[in-house]
């Protein structure tokens, strides 16, 4: 029972902390975490002691974290910046873990020099969370950021490798430098190999499980929870580095399919939704613990007389400007090598790197990891004998030294990070939010939630909500004065795309040359229209209709010689207007959930209307009143959803810095005002 309200407590916190992120946006919310569980902590009855069996403690928590964290960093940017990033991401680490293990040794000599090794390879990893949580206000330079979040992730997998080879030695009283440089090419290479394997393999199966018609979104997303987990426990069963493996799967992220379609950006939607909360719960349980487990492990080497408390905060303060000598030094020397590659007029002066050199080394504070692997130090060892079991030397000055770290960088990164990096003007508090932009951008981001949520049962109910979305936004425009643009360039890639499939039906025989050709004479006229009007003129555009004019023209000759049977070919042109309507829509409602398109969805949205209101007159079913009823019923359903989505997205928006919280609250208010004006019209 003691267990449950801990449990219940610790979630408590989590939740309040989200809370409390909004409210202090300055504070970044690891700091607020470990705030909260050290108030736990004190207002406990007894000492909270929690026993977490490292294999599962790694599993549990970090498995699943370094996966969303991989599956969703930026590839481009990644691959971009590798050399830096793989420089700060191994090397860095390895050199960290080497230098504060020998000073950390010299310093404290009853801490042996393996175990201090292990000691500089848990603080070595900078944290994903901390280093996405730095303050809204800090004005970093994009490839600076890119390059942090990306080390983030991808030095977690050579910090914890590394800590595990300082622990085995440790444990088994013996190390070899080529023992150990072998098998941690082993583990590294072997990992990554793993990972490539099974996410393929998942690949496939999912794929394959699509084929029988049998998947659905909680397949999709319980499946994709369930991949770190089976990747990390059959890595470490091979032998080879579970954390690598799992990195490795989630950067190629071959779970998710390529392909975008509705369907697809609705499954990707509620992914994304559910691996948020997953991460935030998992990385705030892990700060939060962090607190509880602050005055226990303090205390514990707060009161060890063999050592000074102004010296063990000595040990702390000196172990992180170590570090971060290491990484200045290690940063600057990186960024000069790659300046002398670069034509003279682009290089930089070292007196203007310095400033982004600051950001960069007190940008990366430590975090999660870091406090995962000291946690699975044994409490004792045998060394290979189970009649010698001892105490594992200093287990508690080792986490308090890197529970010491962990406070100290994230208060750095959290204070003193914005102090060096200039003030973004959009955060000051004194000056005035702009928020037209910003609400077009919500808006029009509900369109393409909504439109990814489409189905065809609620279609005409989305397009309903769609439409008075759309009216919304031109009105904001017609207040603003802020001038459409120009929808002809997607009226004639929309044209585009049905010339290519209707050519395409009547290269495999789908539909007749005559019909077909007739109806590209159409799409033609239509495309000469409106080039003519917005005063355009493309040669190529004009000789290809000349070429399909020319085309019709012979199939009609040929349809007129005598041996042709004269046919009906309005209900096949019918058809075939139908089925080039239905395919554009489908490429419209693709790129109105990819997040690739660089329209607004209003227009696009527009434009499927256009062509859906086409389906209906070439269907030509007249509704009935039932139908009319039941679209009104859906209809009110999707403006709920609508409006809930609004909501969330200006949540976001807040959060990210786009609002301020008086304007923030002022749009909420507004949506809240349409939802009860909805409730009462129902």
């Amino acid at each position: 029972m003691e267990a449950l309200v801990l449990a219940l407590l610790m979630l408590a916190a989590i939740l309040l902390s989200s809370v409390i992120d909004q409210l202090v946006p300055k504070i970044s919310s690891p700091l607020i975490q470990i705030a909260l569980g050290l108030l736990i902590a004190l207002f406990a009855p007894s000492q909270i002691q929690i026993n977490l069996d490292p294999d599962l403690f790694l599993v549990l928590f970090i498995a699943p974290l370094l996966f969303d964290e991989a599956k969703n960093i930026d590839k481009k940017a990644l691959w971009a910046n590798r050399s830096p990033v793989l420089s700060l991401a191994i090397g860095l680490v390895m050199v960290t873990a080497l230098i504060v293990g020998f000073s950390v040794h010299w310093l404290e000599p009853s801490i042996p020099l393996a175990a201090a090794f292990a000691l500089g390879a848990a603080i070595g990893p900078t944290d994903a969370i901390a280093v996405a949580s730095l303050p809204k206000d800090a004005n970093i330079a994009p490839r600076d950021k890119s390059i942090l979040e990306a080390e983030s992730i991808l030095n977690d997998a050579s910090g914890i490798v590394s800590f595990q080879f300082a622990l085995a030695a440790v444990t088994t009283g013996t190390f070899s430098l080529l023992n150990a440089s072998a098998n941690f090419a082993i583990s590294f290479l072997g990992g990554i190999l793993i990972g490539v394997a099974l996410g393929l393999l998942g690949n496939v199966f999912v794929r394959r499980v699509r084929s029988w018609g049998l998947e659905n979104t909680t397949f999709h997303v319980l499946f994709e929870l369930f991949v770190p987990f089976i990747v990390y426990l059959v890595a470490n069963t091979l032998g080879t580095s579970g954390i690598i493996a799992v990195v490795a799967a989630g950067i190629l992220n071959v779970v998710s399919p390529r392909a975008m379609s509705p369907s697809i950006s609705r499954m990707n939607i509620v992914s994304s939704s559910v691996w948020r909360v997953v991460s935030f719960a998992l990385n705030g349980f892990v700060f939060v613990l962090l607190g509880t487990q602050l005055p226990r492990v303090m205390q514990q080497s707060w009161d060890d007389v063999s050592i000074n408390n102004g010296v063990l905060i000595g040990y702390v303060l000196l172990i992180v400007l170590i570090s971060y000598i290491v990484r200045f030094v290690w940063l600057c020397v990186m960024d000069r090598l790659r300046n002398r590659k670069l034509p003279q007029d682009e290089r930089t002066n070292w007196r203007k790197s310095l400033r982004s050199w600051l950001i960069m080394t007190l940008g990366g504070p430590k975090g999660t990891i870091t406090l995962a692997v000291v946690l699975t130090i044994p409490y004792t060892i045998s060394y290979g004998d189970p009649l010698a079991v001892v105490r594992f030397p200093q287990r508690d000055l080792i986490i308090f030294l890197a529970c010491g770290v962990i406070v100290v960088t994230l208060l750095i990164a959290t204070f003193i990070v914005p102090l060096i990096a200039s003030r973004n003007e959009s955060a000051e508090a004194d000056e005035p939010c702009d928020e037209t932009q910003v609400r077009l951008d919500i808006l029009r981001t509900v369109i393409e939630e909504l439109a990814a949520r489409q189905t065809i049962e609620n279609r005409a109910a989305t397009q309903t909500v769609i439409h008075s979305y759309n009216e919304r936004i031109a009105r904001i425009k017609d207040h603003h004065d802020i001038e459409d643009e120009p929808i002809t360039g997607l009226r004639l890639k929309a044209i585009d795309w049905e010339r290519e499939y209707v050519l395409d039906l009547i290269e495999s025989g789908k539909t007749s040359p005559l019909v077909g050709y007739q109806y590209l004479g159409r799409l033609s006229h239509a495309e000469n229209l409106i080039e003519h009007h917005a005063g355009r003129f493309s040669l190529q555009h004009s000789s290809h209709r000349l070429r399909i004019l020319l085309r019709s023209t012979w199939h009609r000759i040929l349809s007129g010689l005598p041996g042709f049977s004269p046919t009906d070919h309005a209900q096949e042109s019918r058809q075939l207007q139908l089925a080039g309507t239905e395919y554009v829509i489908g490429k419209l409602q693709t790129m109105l959930t990819s997040p690739e398109c660089d329209e607004p969805a209003e227009n696009v949205s527009s434009l499927v209307m256009e062509y859906q209101r086409t389906v209906s007159m070439l269907r030509s079913a007249n509704p009935s009143i039932t139908a009319f009823t039941r679209t009104a019923d859906k209809a009110i359903e999707i403006e709920r959803l609508g409006l809930q989505l609004e909501l969330e997205q200006i949540q976001s928006r807040y959060e990210e810095g786009d609002l301020c919280r008086a304007e923030a609250k002022r749009m909420r208010e507004n949506v809240n005002l349409m939802q009860l004006d909805l409730e009462d019209n129902v």
